[in-house]
């Protein structure tokens, strides 16, 4: 099966004199997995997101994103992967307010001048999401369990293969954090999306198909059975 990511002795460190945040970190993961990521506050689980998206850049080491390493493009290379290739959500919704609904899922089709291509697109997503009745609504006017899935709806409108979740269901209540994830897993289950996603809830860590479990920088458990 082919690998989506694969990451090979990644280290990670913040100041001077440095604080290492990961000790090379080592794993694959295949196209079409749904991987959790747990661990303790400050155990380094958003940094190995972080580093693993290009988010941010490493202090050592080798990231592959489908066969591409991607710390050795320009900007312009990894703005326009980043785009094409890949999905984010975050714990807060970073939804623009001066925007609808539709508006904020269509922003990243807009870049590329695919606005009306992927209108339909993005109607049926909010449909499949229940948030067709907020289509013309700025986030003022919306619940914090609508925001967030229409964050998920604008990550999901270039059909990325790769979805980075850091904390999705983080200021969500519990049902709509249930929602979130039941979204989350429908997606990966029927649209083959590799979803990595970092959540310190062990209830939702549970509904994704692998968990990795990280302790001070390192990976403790690997649910696919490797230990580091």
């Amino acid at each position: 099966m082919t690998k989506m990511i694969e990451c090979t002795d990644i280290v990670k460190s913040f100041g001077d004199p440095p604080l290492v945040v990961l000790k090379t970190i080592s794993l694959s993961i295949d196209r079409g997995e749904f991987v959790g990521i747990t661990g303790r506050s400050g155990s380094g689980k958003s940094t190995l997101l972080y580093v693993t998206s290009g988010l941010d850049e490493l202090t050592y080491g080798k990231v592959m994103l489908s066969g591409k390493n991607i710390h050795e493009f320009d900007s312009t290379e990894l703005h326009l992967f980043r785009n094409r290739k890949m999905g984010f959500v975050f714990q807060f919704h970073y939804l623009l307010p001066e925007l609808t609904a539709l508006e904020n899922i269509l922003l990243p089709a807009r870049k590329f001048k695919e606005e009306r291509k992927r209108t339909g697109h993005a109607l049926n997503l909010m449909k499949e999401f229940d948030v067709i009745h907020c289509r013309d609504k700025t986030p003022s006017k919306m619940s914090g369990g609508e925001m967030q899935r229409t964050a998920i709806a604008r990550a999901l409108i270039m059909d990325p293969e790769l979805l980075f979740a850091d904390e999705p269901t983080g200021n969500l209540d519990l049902e709509n954090g249930i929602k979130v994830m039941n979204i989350l897993r429908d997606v990966n289950t029927r649209l083959g999306t590799t979803i990595l996603m970092v959540t310190h809830e062990p209830d939702f860590a549970a509904m994704a198909k692998r968990q990795i479990h990280l302790t001070d920088g390192r990976i403790d458990k690997d649910s696919g059975g490797r230990k580091k």
